[in-house]
């Protein structure tokens, strides 16, 4: 097998773009994207996810395909025939659910026949994107068969090396990360995670199979989505007895192995949505999983929730709910992060619209354009402190919001409600 590597990185969001960037300082990378906007920002070194700065990004860029002539560097494209040459390729792209919360696992089959077209005898195709166990084998591997028509094991190989990406964490970054590997043969495995090891300072865990791996991912949102659903049972429990869920939890975190997760609104292209895929996938073999869709049910359950509360506090201080303003912090899924993906607080919204008041949103990170045409919302540009509001939420904790004076934005009697519990409560009239 081939040590020398020539990487394709078939996917450049959140996931895909820090992984070429890193590889790209050990290897000759190109960085594949269908989305031609996309691959023309980047080629200017400007990253709109904020998930590298300039200067790095440009410190790795190359003007030509380092395939042909260099040993290191990032080359973007959008066209197929850059990545011919590859001899690994790593695809990174978005596993969502459709409307029915069922898997959606379009972006895989296009992009696995993207790189069929191209594949060659002894490539390894390493898949990152979330998945149910047996995705990897079973429906993206025959994909690589039919359009390459080589032999899965015998002409071509596949891993599977699970993202671990946290859009907008500055401090976990990529290579701070420890990484799940695995490959389709004992052998494979040990290249995948050589590959990986050469840049991982944290360090890899090879997986005796995909299999595993693939299920040590779905199983880590999952995990998370149950303990947050947990936490968001106990607000709604609280809530009725007048208790403040987060000195609750003050409280209890005092023990030392107290796992710490608070209520909120559950979103994202993660949490939000990965337990879907093992739930669908248990289903398909007989099992209904019953703690894993309640989970998925309350967290969905609560954006109504919030809006609900809201009323009621707005009714309790007797401000008249029709045509009332509302000033909603944040629209991201989030904090200090511009990933609008899932983001749930358009439940919230849509819920205070239904009773029939007037939203106002503002947030500083999100793209306006990329939030009126995915929700059909336009964000404010600025908060004018001349108007005032009968209620303000705060749905995202970034940064820039602490430094607001919301009581100066308050109209007679007026609310202020905290999903995220980062208000204090002398200034919040209450808290998730």
């Amino acid at each position: 097998m081939n040590t020398n590597h020539k990487i394709a990185v078939i996917g450049l969001g959140y996931v895909g773009l820090p992984l070429a960037r890193l590889l790209a300082t050990k290897y000759p990378v190109v960085g594949f994207d269908i989305n031609k906007e996309r691959i023309a920002e980047l080629v200017n070194g400007r990253d709109t996810t904020l998930e590298i700065e300039e200067e790095l990004l440009k410190s790795v860029l190359s003007s030509t395909n380092p395939f042909r002539d260099k040993d290191t560097g990032l080359f973007c494209s959008s066209e197929t025939g850059d990545i011919a040459e590859a001899t690994v390729y790593i695809i990174t792209v978005p596993t969502p659910v459709d409307k029915h919360n069922r898997p959606d696992l379009t972006p895989l089959y296009k992009s696995s026949e993207t790189v069929g077209k191209v594949l060659k005898k002894n490539d390894i195709v390493i898949y990152e994107s979330t998945v149910y166990p047996g995705v990897t084998e079973e429906e993206c591997v025959p994909v690589l068969e039919k359009i390459s028509g080589l032999k899965f094991n015998q002409d071509f190989f596949a891993g599977y090396s699970p993202e671990r990406i946290n859009p907008g964490d500055k401090q976990h970054t990529v290579e701070k990360i420890l990484k799940v590997t695995s490959g389709s043969t004992p052998e494979i495995g040990i290249v995948v995670d050589d590959i990986y090891k050469s840049v991982i300072t944290a360090g890899t865990h090879l997986a005796p199979n995909i299999k595993v791996a693939e299920a040590s991912k779905v199983i880590e949102n999952s995990q998370r989505d149950v303990n947050i659903a947990f936490m968001n049972e106990l607000a709604k429990i609280f809530s009725l007895m007048n208790i403040d869920t987060h000195d609750v939890l003050e409280a209890a975190g005092t023990k030392w192995n107290f796992l710490k997760f608070k209520p909120g609104l559950v979103g994202g292209h993660c949490i939000g949505v990965d337990p879907f895929y093992l739930a669908q996938k248990a289903q398909e073999i007989g099992y209904y999983s019953e703690l894993i869709l309640s989970a998925r049910r309350l967290n969905d359950s609560m954006g109504a929730f919030v809006a609900s509360q809201v009323i009621k506090l707005m009714i309790q201080k007797d401000i008249s709910i029709k045509g009332a303003k509302v000033l909603n912090l944040g629209i991201t899924f989030k904090e200090n992060c511009p990933d609008i993906r899932n983001s749930k607080v358009i439940d919230v919204i849509s819920n205070l619209e239904e009773y029939g008041l007037e939203v106002h949103s503002y947030d500083p990170w999100a793209d306006h354009n990329e939030v009126l045409n995915e929700y059909n919302i336009e964000l404010l540009s600025e908060i004018s402190g001349s108007e005032k509001y009968d209620a303000i939420i705060l749905t995202v904790s970034h940064e820039e919001f602490f430094d607001f004076d919301l009581k100066s934005l308050l109209a007679d009697r007026g609310i202020i409600y905290d999903v995220k519990g980062s208000l204090s409560k002398e200034i919040a009239d209450r808290r998730l």
